[in-house]
C-alpha cells in the first residue's frame, strides 16, 4: 500500500483515521469497528463493502 495513499484516506462513516492490516489486506476503522477490504491493490472504501470487526481483532 502507498504511504501517500494511506496518509489521505479516512473512514467514509467517521472520517476518521484508518490503519493499514496488511496480514488481512484491510483498511481498519477502530472508532466504527469497519474493515475496508484492499482489492488488486485499490481500497475499496465502501460501507456496504467493509465487515464489523470485534473488539478482540481491532489492531493494537
Amino acid at each position: 500500500m502507498d504511504k501517500k495513499l494511506l496518509d489521505i484516506l479516512v473512514c467514509p462513516a467517521c472520517k476518521g483515521p484508518l490503519i493499514y492490516d496488511k496480514k488481512k489486506s484491510e483498511l481498519v476503522c477502530k472508532v466504527d469497528h469497519l474493515a475496508y477490504p484492499i482489492r488488486d491493490d485499490i481500497p475499496v472504501m465502501l460501507e456496504d463493502e467493509a465487515r464489523q470487526v470485534a473488539e478482540e481483532e481491532l489492531p493494537k
